[in-house]
């Protein structure tokens, strides 16, 4: 099993407590039987290799197979469509990283090592960096200071909305700089080291969250992957330098990377409503704040992919593999009691959880709504 949920899967049912309640309402409701939801999906916890391998395979040669059409075709709306493609694409294959997160060790033997080889390492996003996104998951972290995937959006100034969204712009830069600049720097210097491991080492959306040191058993794939990643930028460096790399590659590089990053940090606002401001909550508090998107799966499938337009499906069990989320959400959808709390969960669509984000976070500053 995953580390992710704290709360074990047990008899009986999950009984929430009022917290100081955020503003605008949290949804809480009274009771859920974590039990009888097991049950349910109690077959689907076994993740299919050949589902996994197929879907990231395919994925990764058709994003880069478009992606190295796009500047030799001369049609600029084919240009588009393809350059659309490969952001899309690309974009979920990196997504898959979310799954290597709740994978046990010894699942999809080579999986982890191919997806890094193929993916993590040249696009700049080796798997060490999101092995903090447990503690997302785990109770007593959830929308605290230890969670570091996690802003009160929901009920702070609706600029902060623009403010994040906005950062999509810089991260590429920043993890460049990252891994061919601090990388070689912070095996020289204990201290630098240190402090990059805790602040520039994790996929995060709060800026102040700090990282726990890695175990030494940790640090050995982590040094691994650094230096990999350092190793392909120094020598993408080094050819475009020596002219053997046009600048339009670099430049195709980046528009597709802060489009696919932008694309994921819209998904991230509606992955759950933000209405929590630090304090515990309970493990029903923790699903209700999540959302599920199970319509427009053709639409809703392209914005998060890989499962993740299940999210509070996916808070309710993160070991259950993506494939088998749509299934899991069905059979919860038809046979749990018409009062189900679960039944909260759903949204009508992207738009309409933005703007619920949006007024939510207006509602709670109407004065710097006003000044705007």
């Amino acid at each position: 099993m995953s580390p992710g949920v704290s709360t074990p899967v047990r008899e009986a049912s999950v009984r929430s407590r009022r917290t100081s309640k955020p503003c605008p309402s949290s949804h809480c409701a009274t009771e859920f039987s974590l039990r009888e939801a097991r049950q349910i999906v109690g077959d689907l916890f076994e993740p299919r290799p050949l589902i996994y391998w197929t879907d990231f395979l395919v994925s990764f040669a058709v994003g880069l197979a478009c992606y190295a059409m796009v500047r030799r075709v001369e049609s600029l709306p084919l240009a588009a469509i393809l350059f659309a493609i490969s952001v899309l694409t690309l974009y979920r294959a990196a997504l898959f990283i979310h799954e290597l997160a709740h994978l046990r060790a010894k699942s999809l033997q080579g999986f982890r090592m191919a997806w890094n080889l193929l993916y993590g390492i040249p696009f700049v996003v080796p798997s060490f960096l999101y092995t903090t996104h447990w503690s997302h998951h785990v109770r007593k972290n959830y929308a605290t200071q230890a969670d570091g995937e996690y802003l009160p959006l929901g009920s702070e100034p609706a600029g902060n909305i623009l403010w994040y969204l906005a950062q999509s712009f810089i991260i590429p830069v920043l993890a460049i700089v990252r891994f061919l600049v601090l990388t070689p720097l912070a095996w020289c210097s204990p201290g630098l080291r240190r402090w990059v491991q805790q602040h520039a080492s994790s996929m995060i959306i709060d800026p102040t969250y700090l990282r726990p040191l890695p175990t030494r058993v940790e640090l050995r794939g982590w040094r691994l992957q650094e230096a990999a990643v350092f190793v392909y930028l120094a020598g993408a460096t080094a050819l475009l330098v020596a002219g053997r790399l046009p600048l339009t590659f670099l430049a195709q590089a980046y528009a597709t990377a802060v489009c696919a990053i932008l694309l994921n940090a819209v998904r991230t606002l509606v992955a759950h409503r933000y209405l929590h401001h630090g304090e515990e909550v309970t493990f029903l508090e923790q699903m209700l704040d999540s959302l599920n998107f199970p319509n427009w799966p053709l639409v809703s499938g392209l914005w998060a992919p890989v499962g993740l337009r299940f999210h509070a499906l996916h808070h309710l069990f993160p070991s259950l593999p993506y494939h088998s989320l749509a299934e899991a959400h069905r059979r919860l959808m038809a046979h749990l009691p018409a009062d189900s709390p679960y039944r909260q969960t759903e949204s009508l669509g992207l738009w309409s959880s933005l703007r619920t984000l949006w007024r939510n976070a207006r509602a709670c500053h109407p004065a710097t709504a006003r000044g705007r």
